[in-house]
Parts: C-alpha cells; structure tokens; sequence
C-alpha cells in the first residue's frame, strides 16, 4: 500500500525554483535512499514533505493531500524529521528533549533507549553536553518518540566518528527489520545506503532522473549522477 505519494513536484526559494518535477512512491515499511549530488534538490524535497516550503504538484500521504496542511499538523499525521544539523534542545536534558515530542504508541522511553542505549546511559545530561554523534542519536530518538509513519533522515551520519556512524546504521537496520516504519534516507555513504534500502530516487537539477530498486543501482548510473 502506497504511504508517500509525489507527482511532478516543484518548488521554488522566491524567485528561484529549486525543484522541476521530483517523482517519489514509498509503500508503508520500505525505506528508500533519495540520492544526488549536492545541491540537486534532495534537502529541499524534504522541506516539500514536511511543509517548510511552498511547492506544488501531487504530494499525498496515505492518500491525504499534504499541501493543505501545516507542518506541525503533518508531523501529527506521522511524519518524523530528524533534520540536517541535529537541532536538539540545547539547555534540555536527554529525557526532557525525547518526551517533549512524544506521541501516544510504541515508541516509549524505554523503546528508543533500548534501540540506542548511549540515549539511556546520558538520560539526565543536557544536550549540549553531548557529542556530536550523541546529539544526532537524540535526534533520531527525538523523532521516534513522535511515532512516525514516515521517518526522513537528512544526512544523519555526516561528519560524525566512525564508530557513532556504525552505530546509527545499526540502528537503522533494526528499524528496518523489526517495524513497519516507512524511512527515507539521504547520505553520502552509497555503501551503507545499498545495505539496508529497498529503493533509491536518484535526483538531477531538481528532478527525477532515476528509480527502481537498489539491487538494479549499476556502477554506470552511480556513476553518471552520483560521482564527482
């Protein structure tokens, strides 16, 4: 069953259109990698998504027209961001920031910090005491405490140690094999991606211009749209 349905989506930064006709289906439990080079409108279909952005064209989730909603009631409706830059309460402890956003349903306290136990361990710091890579797991778990349909995650592993990487792929596949949470991803680690991704959309100069499974992903195409 289709969750996430966009058509012929386009949008603009006041005069400046950044998107011409991006095409995205996500079924409910899959997870898709959205892919590009920098600057081909990946970050900005996200803000199409989640109502950050004007835009227009066919975007539905479950059927319902998104375009008619704000972006605090689309979250309501089940869409998770864990956005670029991590964005966590700074002067709010690790478990004052995960129930802050937290919605009635599976994803408890005790789920996220079982799913990333770093979050359980550092429970009564405050945000901004954390590590990068710990603020970008609270981030996550942030998101998951809001008992998403959809979960978007805008490069959640850059920049971060190896080992934090690791861990948040980890955790990532658990999701993937043990909930019926739809997730799309964007990353640069085409490695990781092709491990726990069903789908890839791949955009050029904010369109379309590649989808289908990841398996059929050749080194031709990646290297045709993806390499420097």
């Amino acid at each position: 069953m289709t969750l996430l349905r966009i058509e012929n989506l386009t949008a603009s930064y006041g005069v400046s259109q950044a998107l011409f006709g991006v095409d995205l289906e996500m079924a409910q439990g899959e997870v898709t990698a959205l892919m590009g080079r920098n600057g081909m409108g990946k970050s900005t279909t996200v803000k199409a998504i989640c109502r950050m952005i004007r835009s227009e064209g066919v975007l539905t989730l479950d059927g319902q027209d998104l375009h008619t909603l704000p972006s605090h009631k689309v979250a309501r409706k089940g869409v998770g961001l864990v956005p670029e830059g991590r964005r966590c309460f700074a002067d709010l402890t690790v478990r004052e920031n995960l129930i802050a956003a937290a919605r009635s349903g599976d994803w408890t306290l005790r789920r996220v910090t079982e799913l990333l136990p770093r979050l359980g361990e550092r429970q009564g710091q405050r945000a901004a005491s954390l590590s990068g890579g710990e603020q970008q797991m609270l981030a996550i778990g942030r998101a998951l405490m809001t008992n998403p349909r959809l979960l978007i995650l805008d490069e959640a592993t850059e920049g971060l140690a190896p080992i934090v990487r690791q861990e948040i792929w980890a955790a990532l596949r658990r999701l993937k094999q043990e909930t019926n949470v739809a997730i799309l991803l964007i990353d640069k680690s085409l490695k990781e991606l092709a491990a726990v991704s069903d789908r890839a959309v791949i955009l050029e100069r904010g369109r379309t211009v590649w989808s289908g499974a990841m398996g059929a992903l050749t080194h031709d195409i990646t290297g045709k749209y993806l390499g420097v």
